[in-house]
C-alpha cells in the first residue's frame, strides 16, 4: 500500500515543542500533515521524501495552533469606546448594551471575519465565540459568523448565547437585546442541527451559553443544561468574575455564583465558563471534581480591574484551564500570544515571593493556550498538541532579528519573554491561513465594510 502524500512538511525548526501527552521537544524538527491531520512528526533526517508544500522553519519554533476559549467576536466594533472606560463590569455593561441593540446580520459577519483574522495573525487556529445580544429582528447571527470563519479557513466553536432577563425583570441588559425562554431554546436546538458537526477533525461545533446569572432566569440555564444534554453538546457562560456578580447572585438567589451553577445542573464537564477570577477554595476543589474548565482572561481582568484569576490553584486542584481573548471591547488586543504572555506574568505577580522557587514558567503558559484550550472545548488528544492522529493545526514562530537577539538558550522561554510576537505561518487542518506574517485572505474591503459598521454602531 502506497503511502498517503503529505500535504504540508514545516521541517528545520529550531525548536518543535509537540505540547503531546510527554510534552516532547523536538531540536531541528519536522510536522507532516495530509488529509488534514499530522501524520508525522520527527527530528531532522527522518522526514518525507516529497510533499505538495514545504515550510523551511529556520530560527522558528513550532508548535500547536493556539486555542482561543472565550470571546465576544462583534465587541471590535466598540473598541476602546471612550464613554465605556472606567467603572464596573456593570457600569460598562450597562454603557456598551445600547450600542450592540444595533447588530444585525451584516455587522455580525464582518467582525467576526476581521476578529477571526486577528486571532489568526496571532498563531490561533481555533476560537470559539460568545454571541449573546440578539437583538429582535437582527437576523441570523450566529450563521452570519460561521459563514465568516468558513471564508477563512479557521476551525470555530460558536456559542449560542442568549439573555432574557432584561431591565424591568431586575436583569442587567435593556429590554430590547433579550428573547423569550421559547425563542433561545428552539433557536439553539435548530443551530445545533444546522452546523454542528461531532466528527473527528470537525471545523465547527456550536455550544450553548446563557450569558450569566444576571442576565438569564434559572428556568433557561436548567432548560438549557437539559437541552444541552439531550443534543450531547457543550455549555458555556460567564462565571464568578467579579464582586459586582457575588452581590447580584446574593441578593437574588441567596448564594454565591458557584453555588448557583450547580443549583442550575452545570456543574460537570459538559461545562466550561469564563474569568473565574473570584472563587474561594472550597470552589475551586468543586470545580476540579466536577472537571469544569475554566476560560481565562487576563487581559480584560486587567482592564476592567476584575482582579487576578487562581490559575495556578484551579490547575492544580484539575481544572482544566485554557486562555480567552474576551470582548475587543474590553481586552481591545485579539492576539493569543498576549494572552499567553500576561498569563505568565499575571500568575508570577500572584504566586509573588510565596513560589520564588517555582514561579510559572512560559511552558505552563503554552500549555493554556493549546492543551488547557483543547480540554475545555472538549477536544484533548485532537486539537492543542502536534501527535499523530492529531489536527494539522500549527503556528510557525520566528525567533530572529532584533528583539530575540540572544535569546539562544531557551525556546520556549524566548518565545514568550521577547517579542511582541506574531505568528510568521498559522495553519488550520494542513492549509495556511496566514503565510510569511501575512493573511492569505484579502482584508481590504472586510476593513473598509467594518469602519463603516462601527461608525454606525457608535453614532448617537
Amino acid at each position: 500500500m502506497s503511502k498517503p502524500v503529505t500535504d504540508l512538511l514545516v521541517r528545520n525548526a529550531r525548536l518543535v515543542a509537540t505540547m503531546d501527552p510527554q510534552r516532547t521537544e523536538i531540536s531541528g524538527g519536522w510536522v507532516a500533515v495530509a488529509g488534514g491531520f499530522v501524520t508525522g512528526v520527527g527530528p531532522s533526517g527522518s522526514e518525507p521524501a516529497d510533499a505538495v508544500r514545504t515550510i523551511d522553519a529556520g530560527d522558528c519554533l513550532v508548535t500547536p495552533g493556539l486555542i482561543n476559549t472565550h470571546h465576544h467576536l462583534y465587541q471590535n466594533l466598540t473598541r476602546a469606546y471612550r464613554p465605556a472606560l472606567g467603572g464596573s463590569l456593570f457600569d460598562w455593561l450597562r454603557t456598551l448594551y445600547p450600542l450592540w441593540s444595533r447588530l444585525d446580520e451584516e455587522a455580525a459577519h464582518v467582525s467576526a471575519w476581521i476578529g477571526l483574522a486577528e486571532l489568526a495573525l496571532s498563531g490561533c487556529t481555533t476560537s470559539t465565540d460568545h454571541l449573546y445580544v440578539h437583538p429582535e429582528g437582527a437576523g441570523d447571527l450566529i450563521s452570519a459568523e460561521i459563514a465568516a470563519a468558513t471564508a477563512l479557513g479557521v476551525r470555530f466553536h460558536p456559542t449560542r448565547g442568549s439573555m432574557s432577563l432584561s431591565v424591568k425583570d431586575g436583569g442587567l441588559p435593556p429590554d430590547r437585546v433579550v428573547q423569550s425562554d421559547e425563542v433561545i431554546l428552539a433557536e439553539s436546538e435548530r443551530l445545533v442541527a444546522a452546523h454542528h458537526d461531532a466528527s473527528p477533525g470537525a471545523m465547527v461545533r456550536v455550544a450553548l451559553a446563557p450569558c450569566s446569572p444576571f442576565s438569564v432566569s434559572t428556568e433557561l440555564m436548567r432548560a438549557t443544561a437539559e437541552l444541552a444534554e439531550r443534543l450531547d453538546v457543550r455549555l458555556h457562560t460567564h462565571l464568578a468574575e467579579d464582586p459586582d456578580e457575588d452581590d447580584f447572585c446574593l441578593e437574588m438567589f441567596g448564594m454565591r455564583p458557584v453555588d448557583y451553577f450547580d443549583h442550575c445542573g452545570w456543574a460537570g464537564d459538559r461545562s466550561w465558563v469564563a474569568h473565574c477570577v473570584q472563587p474561594d477554595p472550597a470552589e475551586i476543589a468543586r470545580l476540579g471534581r466536577w472537571g469544569t474548565g475554566v476560560a481565562h482572561c487576563p487581559s480584560s481582568n486587567m482592564i476592567l480591574g476584575a482582579g487576578v484569576a487562581p490559575v495556578r490553584e484551579l490547575s492544580e486542584a484539575g481544572v482544566p484551564v485554557g486562555l480567552g481573548v474576551d470582548g475587543s471591547a474590553s481586552s481591545d488586543s485579539g492576539s493569543l500570544w498576549t494572552e499567553a504572555r500576561n498569563a505568565m506574568l499575571l500568575a508570577r505577580l500572584r504566586d509573588g515571593r510565596a513560589r520564588r522557587d517555582s514561579l510559572f514558567t512560559a511552558r505552563q503558559a503554552l500549555e493554556l493556550a493549546t492543551r488547557g484550550g483543547a480540554a475545555c472545548l472538549g477536544r484533548a488528544g485532537e486539537l492543542g498538541e502536534l501527535s499523530v492522529g492529531a489536527c494539522g493545526d500549527i503556528a510557525v514562530w520566528r525567533l530572529d532579528g532584533v528583539a530575540f537577539a540572544g535569546a539562544w538558550s531557551d525556546p520556549v522561554e524566548a518565545w514568550l519573554r521577547c517579542g511582541p510576537v506574531s505568528a510568521c505561518h498559522t495553519v488550520v487542518a494542513g492549509r495556511a491561513v496566514v503565510s510569511d506574517g501575512r493573511l492569505v485572505a484579502d482584508s481590504e474591503q472586510m476593513l473598509r465594510d467594518h469602519r463603516r459598521i462601527a461608525a454606525r454602531l457608535q453614532s448617537l
